[in-house]
């Protein structure tokens, strides 16, 4: 099914990848249709050099140099770069990093350059002929304008239990504006009913699967947890490779990927087609709010009077969720899913996502960006 026409939606991920034929372009877009795809294809990679700057290192043959009508604010022509490649600009980005002078907005990504210069930060309108997929409108090479639109995210709190930082997967806990659901890992799967939202799973491989099915049914916009990325999907994203299951948490069953910290002062970053995820403390560090502790626990008790089921931390926490999974299971389940709900609450308390949408409709920055 096709359909062309125009449609506001608002900006969820934006990604880029290298192609024999050029740069390609992914956005996924909230719309009042549901979740769209939109790919641009045969990009170029662009920066810009002075005029009067003469490169200390030849071009390559495909890289093309054009003067252009711009300026720098110190009113000085400029020549723009183009290249076929991202990674052939970021070559020569790194053959002259000795000099930073040289090469002007050369680390500007070609998604957020193309967003740029059609001055779209986050709402947007989109021209074009759309075709049903599996749950999302497709779109190749629509024209793209700035709009504005308010979107209303679907959320989901995401919340693992395990044994250790390296031992099994013991429980999944999710829960979002409506339902809720517990995977939790068991030898006897014939447990008695404790009247919770609880499926009992054989084995890691079915929680993880079980868990994975149920999110991609409910199709969420943002993930949202407590330390989320270095720890639950971090971990989930070790235990699917370990098992070698797909960790396809993007819609239209893409894998996410995450990106680990390769320095000082660097964070985990989640990527995860269609998806973005939230984090509860660099939420509310982002949004200015301040607590003697950043502990789950803590903040709950601050902000909403409630607290975790189980407040002992370090060797000790691990040692009484171990406990509940040998001997109360259904307790477990209970303490996984109070979490989850613990973060949710915050996030409306505190208005969390209404800033973060907010915040990236006036920067143009990504909604999941911190800092």
């Amino acid at each position: 099914m096709q359909s062309s026409s125009s449609s506001k939606g608002f900006l969820l991920t934006r990604q880029w990848r290298d192609t024999p034929k050029g740069i390609e372009l992914e956005f996924w877009v909230q719309t009042d249709a549901g979740p769209a795809r939109i790919i641009i294809n045969q990009q170029q990679a662009v920066c810009f050099v002075r005029q009067t700057t003469k490169l200390p290192l030849p071009l390559n043959n495909k890289v093309q140099r054009k003067p252009l009508e711009l300026l720098t604010l110190d009113q000085e022509p400029v020549d723009g770069l183009y290249f076929s490649q991202q990674r052939e600009l970021n070559q020569l980005r790194e053959r002259l990093s000795y000099d930073k002078s040289l090469l002007l907005e050369s680390e500007i990504k070609p998604a957020d350059r193309y967003l740029m210069e059609r001055f779209i930060t986050a709402g947007l309108e989109i021209y074009g002929e759309g075709r049903q997929q599996n749950g999302y409108i497709e779109f190749y090479n629509p024209k793209l304008k700035a709009a504005e639109y308010q979107p209303s995210l679907r959320w989901l709190s995401i919340d693992i239990e395990t044994e250790g930082l390296v031992g099994r997967l013991l429980s999944i806990a999710v829960t979002c504006q409506d339902q809720e659901q517990v995977f939790v890992l068991t030898s006897n799967v014939e447990q008695t009913d404790s009247g919770m939202p609880i499926q009992w799973c054989a084995s890691e491989r079915d929680l993880i699967e079980g868990a994975f099915a149920w999110i991609n049914h409910y199709d969420p916009d943002v993930f949202i947890g407590w330390n989320v990325v270095a720890f639950d999907l971090d971990y989930l994203e070790k235990k699917c490779r370990q098992l070698r299951i797909p960790f396809a948490l993007g819609r239209g069953n893409a894998n996410a990927t995450l990106l680990r910290p390769q320095g000082a002062g660097q964070m985990y970053l989640a990527r995860i087609p269609g998806r973005f995820v939230l984090d509860g403390i660099t939420s509310l560090r982002g949004a200015f709010w301040s607590f003697e502790s950043f502990a789950l626990d803590h903040v709950a008790s601050e902000l909403l009077g409630k607290q975790k089921l189980v407040t002992v931390e370090g060797a000790e926490k691990v040692a009484e969720i171990v406990r509940l999974f040998e001997e109360d299971p259904i307790a477990l389940a209970h303490y996984n899913l109070e979490d989850c709900r613990l973060v949710a609450d915050i996030f409306e308390k505190t208005d969390l996502f209404n800033f973060s949408i907010q915040r990236a409709k006036m920067t143009g920055l990504a909604i999941d960006r911190q800092g």
